[in-house]
């Protein structure tokens, strides 16, 4: 994955949650207001009630000023009379059980003779006697008014929010998954960016002892005494195959390697498509007739001529003719052929082959992919060459195209421009 991929995806990544925060906290506050009030409108109404069954027992109601909210958790209700706890007690209980509030409760009454609140009892049912840690505060305002506090009030809002609570928690594990992957993904890529340097200075490194063979292999071939002996002269040639072979696979690690970090520059020049593919066709044609199969070519474009790094473009025409040996059911069966298509040359390479299952087909070009065939390998390889392929063809801004058929054969072909601006 690209840094600058990742970049968005952790910048986007970041704003995504912060949105999300901010959206939660507001629904939280809302929800909580909501309930808030809802809470209050439930005592002031109860309260009221309260009041007014003191009322019609004989106890005057001051015309304004019933009822005063000192807290959040704290009310005092005005009554200009004697409050009997007892009767209190029933008609708090009656009232905040028609309003559907079960919360907890604690009362006070004030006397005016000891400028004291008395404790009256609460909801769990204890009364008068040494409570002086439940006493509420003294209300200056009012000449005779009981108090009431619900000490659970925060809790009894946030069990109202119940659902509410459930999904922002939800919420919070699923951020916290996220910055998890978000860790877990910078992490990997930094591993697999030392991975790949290591993988690249040790390719690197093979180049050395490649060109040394190279050199040894050249000295072989060309001393009289092995050009003589056919067997020696067999197996220099050998090593000069298998070490050219080695250096196309180094050179291609290294050159996507360039391709991934971004600075990678072809080489172009003219080349004849048919000059190159006549060169390679050759050595190809001879190991297919010695294994049985045919090679049939059909170069029709007149103007050959594309403009191409001709390292790269010899790479991939050596690459897609591997793959169709290889990928061969017994003796391999090539048609290669090339025409003019509009300001372009269409070069095609088929194949007779094991083909490939469409399911597989968009996988195929992928880095390091092969077509899972159990644990069962008869052709080995890397999942590079139609990495590379696809990607020099893309640099090159050549069309790339798969077209195959399970047990069928497969048919790749690039449309090249011969002409550029």
């Amino acid at each position: 994955m690209k840094n600058s991929t990742i970049i968005r995806v952790v910048l986007f990544g970041m704003i995504a949650i912060v949105g999300i925060i901010v959206l939660q906290v507001y629904l939280l506050k809302q929800t909580w207001d909501v309930q808030e009030q809802e809470f209050h409108e439930k005592v002031i109404i109860a309260l009221q009630s309260t009041a007014k069954g003191f009322e019609k027992l004989g106890s005057p109601l001051p015309s304004y000023d019933i009822i005063k909210q000192v807290s959040s958790n704290y009310y005092v209700v005005n009554i200009n009379d004697e409050i009997d706890v007892n009767i209190l007690d029933y008609f708090l209980r009656k009232e905040l059980e028609e309003v559907s509030l079960s919360e907890a409760f604690e009362y006070s009454i004030y006397d005016c003779e000891t400028n004291e609140m008395v404790y009256g009892g609460s909801s769990s049912g204890k009364s008068q006697g040494d409570n002086s840690d439940k006493l509420l505060p003294i209300y200056s305002e009012f000449p005779y008014y009981f108090g009431v506090r619900f000490p659970n009030r925060e809790g009894h809002i946030i069990g109202s929010m119940g659902m509410t609570v459930i999904f922002a928690a939800i919420l919070g594990v699923t951020l916290l998954f996220f910055l998890y992957s978000i860790f877990v993904i910078l992490r990997q890529k930094r591993l697999s960016e030392m991975q790949k340097d290591f993988i690249n200075n040790m390719t690197h490194e093979f180049k050395t002892p490649i060109s040394t063979i190279k050199i040894s292999a050249d000295v072989f071939l060309n001393n009289k005494e092995i050009q003589e002996n056919q067997r020696l002269h067999q197996y220099a040639q050998i090593i000069k195959d298998q070490n050219q072979r080695l250096n196309n696979q180094v050179e291609k690690v290294l050159q996507l390697a360039k391709i991934e970090k971004g600075n990678f520059k072809l080489n172009l020049e003219e080349l004849d498509l048919h000059h190159l593919l006549e060169g390679i066709l050759k050595s190809i044609k001879l190991k297919i007739e010695s294994d049985g199969g045919t090679m049939i070519c059909q170069l029709n474009a007149k103007n050959s001529i594309v403009k191409a790094d001709q390292l790269h473009i010899t790479n991939i025409l050596y690459n897609l003719l591997d793959n169709a040996m290889k990928y061969c059911k017994e003796k391999p069966h090539i048609k290669v052929s090339s025409e003019n298509v509009g300001k372009g040359i269409l070069l095609k390479i088929k194949d007779k082959g094991i083909g490939i299952s469409k399911e597989h087909q968009g996988k195929v070009f992928n880095k390091f992919y092969r077509v899972p065939t159990g644990n069962v390998h008869n052709v080995k390889g890397f999942g590079l060459g139609l990495f590379y392929i696809k990607n020099i063809c893309e640099e090159h801004g050549w069309k790339l195209n798969l077209e195959s058929e399970l047990e069928e054969g497969t048919t790749i072909s690039i449309l090249m421009k011969n002409k550029f601006k």
